[in-house]
């Protein structure tokens, strides 16, 4: 067999996985909302964010959740909204999924600008 040398890129994860995280940041954190997102914040003392995404049931079935959670991270990823040195924890509000791209855009620019400007 013929062995395969595969070229990994460095990449960095920001993404919050355990269940204590989430809990952690809702019970410590700050609360900054817009119409349809609440945007919950700590500060770490790590150097890069790391970010999660809560998305109720109730907004929809599965295919409706990870749809927006993916439009979602990648205004995020373009964006570069997130600064260093802090954990968010993003949570979408009622009808958030019937929301096109651009309206999610431009609330969660909206929301991580009132973050900046703190």
């Amino acid at each position: 067999m013929e062995e395969k040398n595969y070229l990994h890129k460095e990449k960095c994860d920001h993404r919050l996985k355990k269940n204590r995280q989430f809990n952690y940041i809702f019970r410590k954190g700050e609360r900054l909302s817009s119409k349809n997102f609440n945007l919950f914040y700590v500060k770490s003392k790590f150097k890069n964010y790391k970010i999660g995404y809560s998305i109720s049931k109730k907004e929809g079935k599965a295919n409706k959740r990870n749809r927006l959670r993916r439009r979602i991270k990648e205004i995020i990823r373009i964006n570069s909204l997130p600064k260093n040195y802090f954990n968010y924890v993003l949570q979408a509000k009622n009808n958030s999924t019937l929301l096109d791209y651009k309206e999610i855009e431009l609330q969660l620019k909206k929301l991580f600008s009132k973050f900046n400007d703190q």
